[in-house]
């Protein structure tokens, strides 16, 4: 189901309580004029997140915040595939950060992961990082964008840049990993191009059917 596109002065809802994303996403709205505030800033409870795909939950959270608010609300359920692991972490991606999160664990975790299946030359350690964007409508209608970004996990990790396991995720035709990247590399986007990050992919998706040029 369709819903109308956003103008310059919206406000809508990024249901997360998670300071990273929060602020990629204000870096990512900034060109467009759209005032964006997060569940945890409005104090909206947090879904469990009971989905076993990207797309589940991505609705699950943008339902509950729309719902909650009153308003239009984006959510973005994003992870890291990674081959050798038969897609593991997955869904679970921040779950293997444990609580309260820990990313350093969740890389080492990986990497244990990846050398007990003795995946240890690069082209064994190929992996892709999802996002998927829904924007739900209080009513009860939303849209889904995907992104995605193939890359190669490597050890150790690189760079403080960037949120979760960027430091430890080079994308394909890189030397650096997303956490050497600055946020306007890491990104690489800007309206009328696909950008590099998979948010950035899955954004200019967004962008282009949901936000008024």
């Amino acid at each position: 189901m369709s819903i109308a596109k956003l103008r310059r002065g919206d406000r809508l809802v990024l249901a997360t309580h998670n300071a990273g994303k929060l602020k990629e996403f204000q870096e990512l709205f900034s060109p467009f004029g759209l005032e964006l505030v997060s569940a945890g800033e409005l104090g909206l409870p947090e879904p469990e997140e009971t989905g076993t795909t990207f797309a589940e939950n991505a609705r699950l959270k943008a339902h509950a915040a729309a719902s909650a608010a009153n308003m239009l609300a984006l959510s973005d359920d994003s992870g890291l595939c990674v081959d050798a692991l038969n897609g593991d972490p997955g869904v679970y991606t921040a779950d293997w950060a444990g609580v309260p999160r820990d990313f350093n664990v969740a890389m080492q975790r990986v990497e244990d992961a990846l050398q007990a299946a003795g995946a240890t030359a690069p082209e064994q350690r190929k992996g892709s990082f999802n996002a998927t964007l829904c924007l739900a409508h209080p009513d009860g209608r939303d849209v889904i964008y995907h992104g995605q970004c193939f890359g190669t996990l490597v050890w150790p990790p690189r760079g403080t840049q960037g949120h979760g396991y960027d430091p430890m995720f080079m994308p394909d035709g890189y030397e650096l990993t997303f956490g050497q990247m600055s946020p306007e590399m890491k990104h690489s986007w800007a309206p009328g191009q696909q950008g590099l990050s998979h948010r950035a992919r899955s954004f200019a998706k967004f962008v282009e059917n949901q936000i008024e040029q």
